[in-house]
């Protein structure tokens, strides 16, 4: 009977060879499914991003609509921001980009340098200006962000 408990307590444990054999198939269980994480929270980071700038001008038409005011929104790619405001300065929204993420076009092209700040104007009562904003994030992934004068909504598609 001694024998017997001596043997189990010899074979109950896990030896090192175990361990390292269990070790090495998380390691590899990590380093493959890592990088597609990555991916999809820096596609969800670009997403949220977009979202902020589809808010943004949605709230602009909706303030021009409902309010009948003129507002005017400003995009500005070299410093990463967009403003919209009415002419007496009652109402002035200022939406900065997060580091990391750049606008890299406006639609639609226009004869003038890119880097240089573009003026929409949303008449109350009028048709809603053709806009379109390129965000991109630092992998080159980009969201095009755009406004449909007709039917005055805003949309965002992904960008191949």
């Amino acid at each position: 009977m001694l024998v017997g408990a001596t043997n189990r307590r010899r074979n109950s444990g896990v030896t090192l060879i175990e361990l390292l054999i269990v070790l090495t198939l998380i390691a590899l269980v990590t380093g493959i499914g890592y990088p597609s994480a990555a991916a999809g929270v820096e596609s969800l980071r670009l997403r949220s991003v977009s979202d902020q700038v589809v808010n943004f001008l949605n709230t602009a038409i909706d303030r021009a609509g409902r309010r009948e005011q003129l507002i005017e929104v400003w995009i500005a790619p070299k410093d990463n921001v967009l403003i919209a405001r009415s002419p007496d300065l009652g109402y002035t929204r200022r939406l900065e980009l997060p580091p990391g993420y750049r606008i890299l076009a406006i639609l639609p092209a226009a004869e003038v340098d890119q880097d240089q700040p573009r003026r929409f104007l949303m008449y109350p009562g009028g048709t809603i200006p053709r806009i379109g904003v390129v965000i991109a994030n630092h992998d080159g992934a980009k969201r095009l962000v755009s406004v449909d004068p007709f039917t005055e909504l805003t949309r965002e598609e992904k960008i191949p």
